[in-house]
């Protein structure tokens, strides 16, 4: 890998100054569930592109704008007529008008193409590695590409329009109806996210090209939704995704293909990889909605499960040995059970058995004495209160909705894990406080 600030330098700044602009509008693209509008927008501004070359005979950079942004307007007004009056679903209008503005775009292009300095292709997968080829600017920093340039100034565009319209897009977003009640419009800021979004899709097609922008549009704000649950928060982290993404995107594109033979390939297109890599990255170890917390959560829920069975077990077992050995109205005596006998009733390990008892002794549940596990005074009013549970749904699962007996158990087993002390209330009236369940077992009071 041959490594050079004076071009590398210059490709990795303009795949992220492009990455953050369009990641900033992104978070709300996203959270209005609009990420296809980006797409649909960043598609039909191509007839914009056209039409300004047609008519102007230049690609000069304010027409291009100009053309992008009415046309990102029109697309947007197009899709609420359809949808208003074709009656037909949001989702299938973007699809409709999208495909055809962009189909009439290529159409025009070509046309444009013939007539004037046009490379479609460059509009549509981009080229970050040619924009050091442009003739450099000068500023007060130095020399720098013109597409630096337009991709900074996008880039603080988009960046001042959410800073100091904050407040607006975050009610209009997350609330439409109080946002009118506060006079703010949400049609006004649905209008300005859809210009700004087709300048964006101008900006960066020298870049990395009208397909791949419709990546950093939606991924890094995605990304970020996995990680955060505050708007703030979730900017920021979109913005540090996309400008990790474009820095691993081009290290990847100039040093994966050598270490197999091959040339570097295009790192606008490797920067989308990166991407994607980031986000499937987020959803395997996102504490939100992570693949490795919802299986952490289904283990600690399981765990949770197997324990209280265990109480309840412990429970029922002094209930029966009382029954047999005490004369009636004696109250429930604590009897003992070892660990392989407990293993055996709830068919887990005695290893696992032996750590969910250490769990439930440290929970000041269950006390071990001489090999044997006895509840606390806790630990009963705990079990009790689950054996309550379990009765009272199986009352009620024979009483109000006519289950057969042979599978009110494992219901009122699915049921009782998750029962508060206030649903076991309205469970007792609704079975008319009674005192045994069908099995003819007691029901014992609340604990």
């Amino acid at each position: 890998m041959h490594w050079d600030w004076s071009i590398d330098g210059w490709i990795i700044l303009a795949g992220a100054l492009c990455a953050i602009a369009a990641a900033l509008l992104g978070n709300f693209l996203l959270l209005r569930r609009l990420s296809l509008m980006g797409d649909a927008i960043s598609h039909s501004v191509l007839p914009g592109i056209a039409a300004a070359f047609l008519f102007t005979g230049h690609r000069g950079s304010i027409v291009v704008l100009v053309g992008a942004a009415a046309m990102g307007l029109v697309t947007v007004w197009l899709i609420e007529v359809i949808q208003r009056y074709g009656k037909v679903e949001e989702s299938a209008a973007i699809g409709v008008v999208f495909t055809s503005l962009f189909a009439i775009g290529l159409v025009m292009m070509v046309r444009a193409a013939d007539k004037i300095d046009l490379d479609p292709s460059c509009v549509l997968y981009g080229s970050l590695e040619t924009i050091i080829l442009e003739d450099k600017v000068a500023t007060p920093l130095g020399e720098v590409p013109p597409i630096i340039l337009r991709l900074g100034c996008i880039c603080l565009l988009n960046a001042a329009a959410v800073v100091l319209l904050y407040k607006q897009w975050q009610i209009s977003t997350f609330d439409p109806l109080f946002s009118m009640a506060q006079g703010i419009r949400p049609s006004t800021y649905h209008y300005l996210l859809a210009s700004l979004v087709a300048i964006t899709c101008i900006a960066s097609f020298e870049a990395v090209g009208n397909i791949l922008v419709v990546a950093m549009l939606v991924v890094p704000p995605a990304t970020a939704f996995l990680l955060c649950n505050r708007l703030s928060t979730m900017i920021g982290v979109s913005v540090l995704v996309a400008i990790v993404s474009a820095i691993l995107g081009h290290l990847c594109a100039i040093s994966i293909p050598h270490a197999f033979g091959f040339k570097s390939v295009n790192s606008a297109a490797m920067i989308a990889v990166a991407c994607g890599f980031l986000l499937v990255t987020a959803v395997v170890v996102s504490p939100k909605a992570g693949v490795l917390a919802k299986w952490w959560n289904q283990q600690q829920v399981a765990r949770k499960i197997v324990g209280e069975d265990a109480l309840a077990f412990l429970y029922r077992y002094s209930e029966r040995l009382s029954k047999n050995a005490q004369p009636a109205g004696a109250g429930i005596v604590s009897a003992g059970q070892s660990i392989e006998g407990l293993a055996k009733h709830l068919a887990v390990s005695v290893s696992k058995t032996r750590s969910i008892a250490n769990d439930l002794v440290k929970s000041g549940w269950v006390l071990l004495s001489s090999g044997e596990l006895h509840l606390t005074d806790d630990g009963r009013r705990m079990a009790q209160n689950l054996v309550r549970s379990h009765r009272l749904w199986e009352q009620y699962l024979a009483v109000e909705m006519n289950v057969s007996e042979a599978r009110l158990h494992a219901q009122a087993e699915s049921l009782e894990h998750f029962t508060s002390p206030s649903m076991r209330g309205k469970l007792d009236e609704e079975t008319g406080q009674a005192p045994v369940d069908p099995h003819g077992s007691n029901i014992p009071p609340e604990g």
